[in-house]
């Protein structure tokens, strides 16, 4: 028999479907719980994991053998009191691909057909076209940094819009909808032939600003920047300096390095900047996905398999 905690935010959807025999206790946002928690061994954690939170549950149940997050970055979790205990760490690497690279996509048209410029015509009901010129995607280099299951479903998206696809990757390894890989740092060498850079590595100690000046200023003019990994990637003040001199065309952040972003920050009044708040992985099904994938993994638990999407601690992904 394995005893469980379940976070209030995914309580309600995996209840139903735990074996009769399994016994569970709930915990808050806060690290609260509504039991005895002391001989759990398996911990979902919630979607707005604290690490406070975090160290309470660890303190409250010592037995923690297996830990499952909803979130495919990890680095909130890999704290130096977590890496004390000898925890398998699974993550949800795979539940977010869909919302995410549609979002990208989003991000892409809404650049590349100028929404931005065509709403504020219509909200000054306005009926001009002379300006226009609404770059296609067919044809378009989209490089994207990180190609684990979130990379490759937006490779998928833009290649059936007849973009070129490029991704950057530790290994060189052919994959599906790439038309080439590079491995290391050699993609800032393609960088000059760049249209679309989308970030969607996890955040490590290698990963720290690696959206840094010297590959803002060597991309071109039109280029457009996206992030959809870690806020910490990109080096936020470089990026302030390039959207204020032009260094390239514009950007839009689903993640920045301090959330919620203050009011104060600079990144607010950028015009060639869209800003959205961590949303791109919001979906209907992200719970439905999310409840299946921990129940597949408890079940595997229970018989002794092996578990999907175990986190490398030591890589941080």
């Amino acid at each position: 028999m394995v005893k469980l905690i379940l976070p209030i935010d995914l309580a309600a959807e995996i209840e139903p479907h735990l074996p009769s025999d399994t016994k569970f206790v709930r915990v808050d946002n806060d690290g609260n719980f509504d039991g005895d928690a002391s001989d759990a061994e398996v911990y979902l954690n919630g979607f707005k994991l604290k690490p406070t939170t975090l160290h309470k549950v660890l303190a409250a149940a010592p037995g923690i053998r297996w830990q499952q997050t909803p979130s495919a970055g990890v680095n909130h979790i890999l704290t130096p009191i977590f890496l004390q205990y000898d925890i398998i760490l699974t993550n949800g690497a795979g539940v977010h691909a869909i919302p995410i690279s549609e979002f990208v996509l989003t991000l892409i048209l809404y650049h590349a057909k100028q929404l931005r410029e065509l709403q504020a015509d219509h909200d000054q009901r306005i009926w001009e076209k002379s300006w226009l010129v609404l770059p296609e995607l067919a044809n378009s280099t989209v490089l994207i940094l990180g190609t684990g299951n979130i990379g490759q479903a937006i490779a998928s998206r833009a290649k059936a819009f007849g973009a070129r696809v490029w991704g950057g990757r530790r290994r060189p390894e052919p994959l599906t909808n790439f038309d080439k890989i590079v491995v290391g740092n050699e993609w800032h060498a393609f960088l000059p032939e760049v249209d679309y850079l989308v970030v969607a590595t996890p955040l490590t100690p290698e990963t720290k600003a690696l959206i840094d000046e010297t590959v803002l200023r060597s991309l071109p003019s039109h280029a457009y920047l996206i992030n959809v990994g870690r806020g910490a990637v990109v080096d936020e003040s470089a990026l302030t300096k390039a959207l204020t001199e032009g260094w390239i065309a514009g950007a839009g952040l689903d993640t920045v390095s301090i959330e919620p972003l203050p009011p104060e920050s600079p990144l607010w009044s950028l015009p060639n900047l869209l800003i959205t708040p961590h949303t791109s992985a919001i979906s209907p099904a992200l719970k439905e996905r999310i409840t299946a994938l921990f129940l597949d993994n408890l079940e595997r638990y229970r018989v002794g398999q092996p578990l999907r999407n175990v986190v490398n601690k030591q890589a941080g992904y």
